[in-house]
This record gives C-alpha cells, structure tokens and sequence, in this order.
C-alpha cells in the first residue's frame, strides 16, 4: 500500500507520479488547444516533437531516481497527451483527491488505476460535480492551502479558468483545520503573456520560506501583496513576463534544498544557487510550449 503523506511544496520526495510523453498524439488542432501557448506553437509550426519530449521528461525520471525517489508512470494510452500528471489529481496530507478536470482528459486518470490501488480506498475522494479544480492550482503549504481561481462571470468562457470557487469552499469543508487562501488569477484565452494558466504559472513556494512570483498573473494585487509579506519581499525571486511565458515558476522541488529546473532559466537558477539551493538542471523546452512545466508533470504521493 502507499501511505499517502503531503503537507507541504518542498519536504523530501519519496514518491511521484511522473507523466509520459510516450504516443502522445499528433499536433492537435486549433480548435483541441487547452491553451493559448499551445496554440500559438501550432500556428508557428514548432509544437513540440514527440521523441524531444520523451527525452526531457526521461531527464527528469533520471533526477528523481538519483534521489531516491520512487517514480510511478502512467499506463501509455495511444495518441494521448499524459503529459501533465499533476492536473489530473493530488494528494494533501493523507488524501488523493481526484479533478474534475476538462471533460476530454477523463482517461488519464484511469491510466494510473494502478498507482490508485495501492491506496487506501477510504483516502480517495472526488470533489462535488459543480467543482472545478485541477492539481496546478492546488499548493498544500503546511498550515494552508494555496488555490488559484477564477470567478469573473465570464468563468464559463474561459477554457483557461481551470478551478472555479465552488472547489475552494470543498477543499475548505474537507480540511477545516487549514486555512484555503484562494488567489484570482488573470486569464487569457488568446495572448499567453498574460494568463496564469494554474496558480504555479505564476507562484511557487520554494525552500522553507521562499517562493518564486510574478505579480502580473495575479488579478487582485491585495492578494499578491498577501504573498509578498507572507514570504517577506526579501525572500522572493520576482520573474518577468518573459520569464512567467517561459515558466519559471514552474520549477519541482525534491527537497527543501534540492530543485529541479529548466537549463534555460540562468536567472532564477543563479539565485538559486546564489540561496544556497542545489539545481539540478534539466532540458525542458519543448515540453514548455504547452504551458506546463516540470511541477506541471509530476504528482507527489509521499513527502517526509
């Protein structure tokens, strides 16, 4: 059996879920797009290759094992993307509580019934029909959990509003002890600088008191000046729009000292290094395009 244990962003990882960029279909259509930047890379004909994708993410597979990490995959299912492992479900404290996730992804959770029947059924819970809610929006930060939402009227036409505030009350009737702090997200169907696809496009907690931020995904500046003074300014690596486009706050912790991110992010990695972090450096580029990262792609089960 699994012991489901996640209280937290950045405490040691025992075991994941990682996805798998096996079969992962065609260039989609326009009109199959979940996101602006995918679209924007199958008009400009550089959506990203299959076999380049697999090599990235056995990258990360590689990181994980190194430290002792029990890594879980996805059963391959033909021309599907199973990429982005953590939209589908996520584990707080003891719990597994699978999304209600975009209706067309329904099958990527029967891939990991494997990973799922080694937990105790009594632990795996299913939010309310009407709740709206996907993994990337989801931060258990010990006492708290961080949400990102969205709850202008236009929720319904946003393909981008992933987690609406009928999941926030859920997830605050089902952990009564913590404190849900919900954040309003801006989102953008059309112009990917400016949408914060999930709350980790544009904020994650990182170490013990530091997080990465990006003020312009936040659609209330009282609640990003709530993170400021949360983490305290001098504890925040801010990132640019370009840097937010290239998902730099979309990093994955494997503990509060190790980091996985992209080669890319030379930036936020020397400040990393520079807070006495150890990066592990990874080729994520082409998975990026689709607006998902490495958090993106892993589903954490166990942390100490």
């Amino acid at each position: 059996m699994i012991q489901l244990n996640v209280n937290n962003e950045t405490t040691k990882l025992r075991a994941v879920v990682l996805g798998t960029a096996q079969s992962n279909g065609l260039v989609p259509n326009i009109e199959d797009c979940y996101d602006p930047k995918s679209v924007q890379h199958v008009l400009a004909g550089t959506y990203p290759k299959e076999e380049d994708m697999i090599k990235e993410m056995e990258a990360v597979a590689k990181v994980l094992e190194k430290y002792n990490v029990k890594v879980f995959r996805p059963k391959v299912i033909e021309n599907y993307n199973q990429i982005f492992s953590r939209d589908i479900a996520f584990v707080i404290d003891d719990k597994f509580i699978k999304a209600n996730i975009l209706p067309d992804r329904d099958q990527e959770i029967e891939a990991i019934s494997h990973v799922i029947s080694k937990i105790d059924p009594n632990k795996i819970l299913k939010l309310p029909e009407e709740c709206h809610v996907e993994g990337g929006d989801v931060m258990p930060w010990n006492d708290y959990i961080f949400v990102g939402t969205y709850s202008g009227e236009d929720y319904a036409a946003h393909i981008t509003a992933r987690t609406n505030i009928d999941a926030v009350i859920a997830l605050q009737e089902l952990f009564p002890e913590k404190t849900v702090k919900s954040f309003e997200l801006r989102k953008d169907n059309t112009n990917p600088r400016e949408n914060a696809l999930h709350l980790d496009c544009c904020f994650q907690p990182i170490g013990k008191d530091k997080a990465i931020l990006h003020k312009n995904g936040f659609l209330v500046e009282k609640e990003y000046e709530w993170l400021v003074n949360f983490f305290g300014k001098e504890n925040i690596f801010e990132i640019t729009k370009e840097e937010m486009y290239n998902m730099n706050s979309n990093v994955f912790s494997i503990s509060e000292q190790v980091i996985i991110s992209e080669q890319n992010f030379t930036r936020l990695n020397t400040w990393l290094r520079k807070n006495g972090f150890t990066v592990e450096e990874v080729p994520y580029a082409e998975i990026a395009k689709q607006e998902g990262l490495l958090r993106c792609s892993t589903m954490p089960l166990i942390r100490d």
